[in-house]
């Protein structure tokens, strides 16, 4: 009787006008190559988070995505353009206002 665990990448999505990357991953449990369960955690990447600085400069700092699978990676490269950055960077400093 061998149990197995498995986390499996299993939906990938961007969304929205700052290409937000949503990943799903499925945490599937085995007993001799039948499911016994499965269940899901989501995480949401955005390419760029701001800090207002209290001399009221603001900080942008790109997301590292170093510690994400290769596929998110080049998803990541492919969608996070400059112009993409910079529109973020624009609305994160018009929200706080």
């Amino acid at each position: 009787m061998a149990i197995t665990k498995e986390l499996i990448e299993d939906k990938i999505e961007v969304v929205g006008d700052y290409k937000t990357i949503q990943v799903r991953t499925a945490t599937v449990i085995k007993e001799d190559g039948v499911e016994l369960s499965r269940s899901f955690h989501r995480h949401a990447l955005e390419c760029v988070s701001s800090v207002k600085n209290d001399d009221d400069t603001w900080t942008h700092t790109d997301t590292d995505v170093s510690g994400e699978s290769t596929e998110v990676q080049g998803i990541a490269t492919a969608v996070w353009t400059t112009t993409v950055k910079n529109a973020k960077k624009a609305a994160n400093e018009a929200a706080t206002i």
